[in-house]
């Protein structure tokens, strides 16, 4: 399995939503941060698998959550570009 290396601007964006949900109700900021573990287990798994929305990025959807983690497959890791809120801003992430 190659290694996950997450982009500071997409770390802190988990990071963020986790500290919102935590306030809108106790707990719920970590529910989200083990749906993100299990998406980022998933995406190593199984890297090819979702779907390219171009430039060799791809999406997979966060399951419970409105968020998608937008990564590239690299040689020797792969690289979460962003945690991307799927109902705000769909391109702020591009030039990452």
């Amino acid at each position: 399995m190659k290694p996950v290396r997450f982009l500071q601007p997409a770390e802190l964006e988990l990071l963020d939503a986790a500290k919102y949900y935590e306030l809108q109700a106790k707990g719920l900021g970590s529910e989200f941060l083990a749906r993100i573990e299990a998406t980022v287990k998933d995406v190593q798994g199984n890297p090819e698998r979702w779907p390219v929305l171009g430039n060799d990025i791809r999406r997979r959807l966060v399951r419970g959550f409105p968020y998608a983690l937008l990564y590239r497959v690299a040689p020797d890791e792969i690289i979460i570009l962003a945690a991307m809120h799927l109902h705000r801003r769909p391109d702020y992430w591009h030039g990452r």
